[in-house]
């Protein structure tokens, strides 16, 4: 079931929330607790929802009204400011799955990470991610102050909250890592500039931090009053208890990336919550699923308009509607963006318009066997090797998101404007199989029986044959041709040694057959704005 996001939150958030785009302070401007509108906003615990529903908006649109006119941040591209499409930039962009031809700016250095201290596209999803920080700092902050004990599901709704805030900081810390600025809702407002998570940009302090709001959201905290939902207790979109145990799996798995050294203790760690997730009673969508007049494979399910039925595979979902939630990013810009060129009819994939941004390399094409059918790629008119970075037509177009339906109707809007109803799925069980298969190589030396099991469950679905040794070059190739485009990509190829040397692709280090680069892009940098504005903040490595 999908979550609307609901319509006319702005009035509270109007008074809650102001935040410019280019200031280095972490907070919002917080309520007065001397105004008397602070009280008769937030005067119910309906009121408390429709806050909460913003934070939850804040990843799927980019301002009070859509598709663009009112934005959250001040400064920049409404369109390209969104929070998934600057995630799909970060993530996707500078690796083997995706390369974007447009010549806005210096977007075209992400496709070569070649990226500067200023890069206006990555600075933009820090100040987004920020913003989200900052949206349940005051949240929580006033559920604090102003919370009352009828307010039964207040308690829930703080812990989806603190979920949310540690998706963000999830996020920057991977990214930008561990020198981050730092506040939460307990912290000093407006009177000195935010101190950095750590010192250094690899180091334990917001690790630590993150993994402590999510272990106290499960209820394995000392504190057990804020807990979030069980599995199957949840509107899809709405966090839950196996949403956490995804970030806390997901965090211990790259523990020697985010904090500097490697510690085996993590990985049973992550093997834990792993296993919490794959016995909590979701599965792969089969066969088994498909409805009598279905024309697309059950992998495809998963990226359709109504994907929303796909929720006993995917765990946590940024939800999309084409009435509702209109954007210029999120599911819009991938789906858009990937329809280009002179063969493609963007009806096909449910749109009204293509915007020919982005494709795949021959690097991501090359690692699918020819019956894999997973392999979502438009051919006609395009070549596999790209020679220009500026022509579309140069590398397969990818078709693995369309806005159409399982049996092959249109979303809300039939195919006539641009504005999609895909969720985006962020976390899914096919993720948590292949994570617990790794997990597996990374402690023991050798893939489980359990953990095969699951990947011959993936492997049935591809139509595809598991290789007899599974090895972990082979794991971080069949999570490409698994999860490619979920902007997982680039945090797999770090964590694996294989993002900046060892293994090349089409435009890497601006070649085009690609070329090792410096390993400060390991690390993406602390704007140079927010360097500059605020001088508690380091800059990393190499910038």
């Amino acid at each position: 079931m999908k979550i609307k996001v609901l319509n006319k939150i702005a009035f509270a958030l109007a008074v809650i929330v102001g935040l410019g785009a280019c200031t280095s302070d972490l907070d919002v401007t917080p309520i007065d607790p001397n105004l008397a509108t602070a009280d008769k906003v937030l005067d119910s615990e309906e009121a408390f929802a429709q806050v909460l529903a913003k934070i939850y908006a804040g990843f799927a649109v980019s301002g009070q009204q859509g598709p663009a006119g009112d934005p959250d941040l001040v400064g920049f591209d409404e369109g390209h400011s969104q929070y998934w499409r600057g995630y799909f930039v970060c993530q996707e962009l500078p690796t083997d799955e995706a390369v974007n031809g447009w010549a806005d700016g210096d977007l075209p250095d992400v496709s070569q990470v070649d990226w500067g201290a200023n890069n206006g596209f990555i600075r933009q999803f820090y100040y987004r991610a920020i913003y989200q920080v900052s949206l349940a700092n005051e949240f929580i902050r006033q559920a604090n102050r102003l919370g009352k004990p009828e307010y039964s599901n207040l308690p829930q709704y703080m812990a989806e909250a603190r979920f949310l805030r540690a998706l963000s900081y999830w996020h920057a810390l991977d990214l930008f890592g561990n020198g981050v600025p730092f506040v939460t809702e307990n912290s000093a407002i407006g009177s000195v500039l935010p101190l950095p998570a750590g010192e250094n940009p690899r180091g334990p302090e917001l690790f630590d931090y993150i993994e402590s709001e999510l272990l106290a959201i499960v209820g394995e905290g000392e504190d057990k009053s804020q807990v979030l939902a069980d599995v199957g207790q949840t509107y899809g979109g709405q966090a839950n208890k196996a949403a956490a145990w995804m970030v806390l799996a997901k965090l211990y798995l790259n523990h020697n990336i985010y904090r500097g050294e490697l510690d085996n203790a993590y990985y049973t760690k992550a093997r834990t919550y792993i296993n919490k997730v794959t016995s909590a009673g979701y599965s792969l969508i089969t066969d088994a699923d498909a409805v009598a007049d279905a024309v697309y494979s059950p992998y495809e399910y998963l990226f359709l308009a109504d994907n929303y039925k796909a929720d006993n595979e995917i765990i946590y979902s940024i939800n999309s509607n084409g009435d509702d939630t209109r954007t210029y990013g999120g599911m819009t810009y991938v789906v858009a963006a990937s329809i280009g060129g002179d063969e493609m009819k963007p009806n096909d994939y449910g749109m009204a318009n293509g915007w020919g941004g982005n494709r795949t390399t021959k690097a991501l094409v090359n690692k699918f066997s020819v019956d894999d059918n997973r392999a979502l790629w438009f051919t006609t008119g395009q070549q596999l090797e790209i020679e220009q970075q500026d022509q579309f037509t140069h590398g397969y177009a990818v078709v693995k998101y369309k806005n159409r339906t399982r049996s092959g109707g249109y979303g809300s809007n039939e195919g006539k404007s641009d504005w999609t109803d895909i969720n985006i799925p962020v976390f899914r069980l096919a993720d948590a199989y292949l994570m617990a298969a790794e997990v597996d190589l990374r402690l023991d030396g050798a893939v489980s029986g359990a953990s095969r099991a699951f990947l011959q469950e993936i492997a049935d679905r591809a139509e595809t044959t598991l290789p007899g040794t599974i090895d972990l070059d082979w794991i971080l190739d069949e999570r490409a041709r698994e999860l490619y485009w979920e902007c997982h990509r680039r945090s797999d190829l770090v964590r694996f040694g294989k993002f900046t040397k060892g293994y090349n692709w089409p435009l890497k280090g601006d070649a085009l057959q690609g070329k090792d680069v410096d390993d400060k892009y390991n690390l993406m940098p602390i704007p140079f704005t927010d360097i500059t504005a605020n001088p508690n903040l380091n800059q990393n490595p190499g910038y």
